[in-house]
């Protein structure tokens, strides 16, 4: 590919996304119907772009993304995406704060930790699902199979973790060895005790790629595709085995042709010397840039369709390249140290072998400090400007990394939507975020409200004139993070703030009246999700209101997923009050607000609105006698502390 003059770079590192999809698509075939599989994208997908890679594989119908540490789930997380995440490695206990504020999927291998992680999760009122990974060979991770029985079963006991999985690791498996069928004789074999004592763990997963090429007849839940989804073998013995296409390329350009006569020392050290007049191109990519040092003097390049080898030391920041035998070379020509140029191609495990070294290390090195260029149907769809691929902790929350967002990535990738969304997402999460849980986003807000004389029926004629009644009809779209919702009801202003502070609190109303009861003049008609009723679990009134509770366990799998909710109220309000506000609290992509006052005979109704976004007036559109309503279009965003007050005269 030759990259159009707004794109050139030192150096570069193409993605092409087209092999990507193929690879996974080859890999759904060789598994067969009825299994899932986990994306592996820790270490930023082994170099190829983690966030665009998730997506690319959820799209294709991943069922959860892998990766190796919080650091990495929590940037998925504020990169917009959704889907389950699983930590494949022991974490730390530093890391159980995001990993429950981000709804994580820990990766559980003793006890201690499992118990702290229910303390935490206990305190914060949330429950979260977690994987057993059973050391059968690996040496690594995970519990001993012989002790995997019992950490379940204390697991099982604690209330807030919901056991989810269970996997292990073959540690050979990119060749038919033995020790691959002892490790899953032994995982067979702890699934076998569990079962015998009745416990059913959904979601199952030993096979990486290796496994899925060499063990086709070894089947799961789910596989954990790596390396063979990036279109590189895990070996010479896999080669047969499938179709699979590179998906990564490092490319660079001559900055400097120069001409040496013979007994000229090329580089540091001069470890190498001319014998003839040479020509020598100089590449600006070293060893700072992922290019191993160890291919000094020993290196190749494709310049023109053809190899051309690297000469002297590979310096920090630069190369050279002995192009004699290629006369016509300019400065500018692009130089491809991975990947197809012509009919010439270089490998990862090409590169591999000559730096002693094996493909995983050289996709996750090469051009660490290069932009991704991503290609889809042979265009650059989507180009990342950042230098650095690596997450930082903590930065999502970073005004100054914000900053450098809206600067280097608006403008180099205006055409992309989902940076676009991350770009929303990470601005939003510092500035209306909370510590303890990650920053709820909603759209398509619409709010009916539909206000009228009281109903005499069971009413003394005293009461009902003093009170209208109030339909309120709630709906928007948002990721839920719980099958578990709160809506509650203040009778001061200290009751609402403690209810804003529960993350359950779907929805929160203050009863204004001296004379009205939560329990008995607020009524939540209906709670619905996607269109299903939730049931009410209980109702309670507490030292912050009054609270009904919906719940039920057919809510779990959309969990992390977004879901459009409804709400009904019926209540009351003082007729002396003649306002009604309705705020904000979180920000909201578009909104309707409707109110309607026919039934209640109200005169000289109006709006005051107070919108903070990109445009702070809303469209009003009243029908006199009737109704007025408050309209932000569906594609702007409205931030808290936002909201509109209807005034009447009587």
């Amino acid at each position: 590919m030759s990259l159009s003059n707004e794109q050139k770079y030192r150096s570069w590192v193409e993605v092409d996304l087209d092999a990507f999809v193929a690879n996974l698509r080859e890999i759904k075939r060789l598994m067969g119907p009825g299994m899932d599989f986990m994306q592996t994208v820790k270490a930023d997908a082994y170099g190829h772009g983690a966030v665009e890679i998730a997506n690319a594989a959820l799209r294709e119908g991943a069922r959860m993304l892998g990766v190796a540490n919080a650091d990495e789930g929590v940037q998925l997380r504020v990169s917009g995406i959704e889907a389950p995440i699983v930590i494949l490695g022991p974490s730390t206990r530093s890391e159980i704060p995001d990993i429950i504020k981000y709804s994580l999927t820990p990766s559980v291998s003793d006890a201690g930790f499992a118990g702290l992680l229910e303390e935490r999760l206990a305190a914060a009122g949330r429950t979260l699902a977690v994987h057993v990974e059973v050391d059968t060979g690996m040496g690594r991770g995970g519990t001993m199979h012989t002790e995997a029985p019992e950490l379940i079963a204390f697991i099982r006991t604690l209330p807030h973790i919901l056991l989810e999985g269970l996997f292990s690791h073959f540690a050979s498996s990119e060749w038919r060895v033995e020790k691959n069928d002892r490790q899953w004789r032994l995982f067979a074999a702890v699934q076998d005790e569990l079962k015998a004592g009745g416990v059913e763990i959904p979601i199952r997963h030993m096979d990486n790629s290796g496994a899925i090429l060499n063990y086709p007849e070894l089947k799961l839940e789910m596989a954990r595709p790596g390396i063979m989804t990036y279109g590189i073998y895990p070996s010479d013995e896999t080669l047969d085995k499938a179709a699979l296409q590179p998906v990564m390329s490092f490319k660079t350009t001559i900055v400097l042709l120069k001409d040496f006569p013979a007994g000229y020392g090329i580089g540091y050290n001069s470890t190498f010397v001319t014998t003839k007049t040479t020509r020598v191109a100089t590449i600006p990519v070293g060893y700072g840039d992922g290019y191993p040092f160890i291919l000094s003097n020993s290196g190749e390049a494709l310049i023109r369709g053809q190899r051309a080898p690297i000469i002297g030391r590979v310096s920090m920041d630069m190369c050279t390249i002995d192009v004699t035998h290629l006369p016509d070379c300019e400065v500018g020509d692009e130089v491809v140290l991975l990947g197809r140029q012509g009919n010439e191609y270089i490998s990862a495990n090409e590169i591999a072998a000559k730096a002693r070294t094996i493909s995983y290390e050289v996709l996750c090195a090469l051009g660490k400090r290069a932009p991704r260029v991503f290609l889809h149907k042979g265009a650059a769809d989507a180009v990342a400007p950042r230098l650095r691929r690596i997450f930082v902790p903590g930065e999502e929350k970073s005004l100054a990394r914000i900053d450098q967002i809206i600067r280097h990535c608006l403008g180099a990738r205006a055409r992309s939507e989902e940076l676009g969304d991350a770009i929303y997402y990470e601005m939003l999460e510092t500035l209306f975020g909370k510590e303890n849980r990650q920053l709820e986003l909603r759209s398509c807000f619409r709010y009916d409200i539909a206000i009228s004389h009281l109903s005499e029926t069971g009413e003394p004629r005293r009461r009902s004139d003093a009170y209208y009644q109030l339909k309120t009809h709630v709906e928007y779209k948002k990721t839920i993070r719980s099958d578990t919702f709160m809506i509650g009801c203040a009778s001061d202003r200290a009751q609402l703030e403690a209810l804003i502070e529960d993350e359950h609190c779907e929805y929160r109303w203050i009863l204004g009246g001296d004379a009205l009861l939560p329990e008995r003049d607020f009524t939540v008609e209906a709670m619905r999700i996607d269109g299903e009723d939730v049931p009410v679990i209980e109702a309670r009134k507490t030292a912050r209101g009054y609270e009904v509770w919906f719940g039920s366990d057919q809510f779990k799998s959309r969990i992390n997923r977004e879901v459009k909710i409804e709400i009904e109220i019926l209540t009351k309000k003082a007729r002396g009050n003649r306002t009604f506000p309705v705020y904000l609290l979180y920000p909201t992509r578009g909104l309707d607000i409707n109110f309607h006052y026919e039934d209640a005979g109200l005169k000289n109704v109006r709006a005051e609105s107070f919108f903070s976004g990109r445009h702070p007036r809303a469209d009003i559109a009243a029908c006199r006698g009737k109704s007025i309503s408050i309209k932000i279009p569906p594609a702007e965003w409205v931030f808290p502390t936002s909201g509109v007050i209807f005034i009447w005269d009587v």
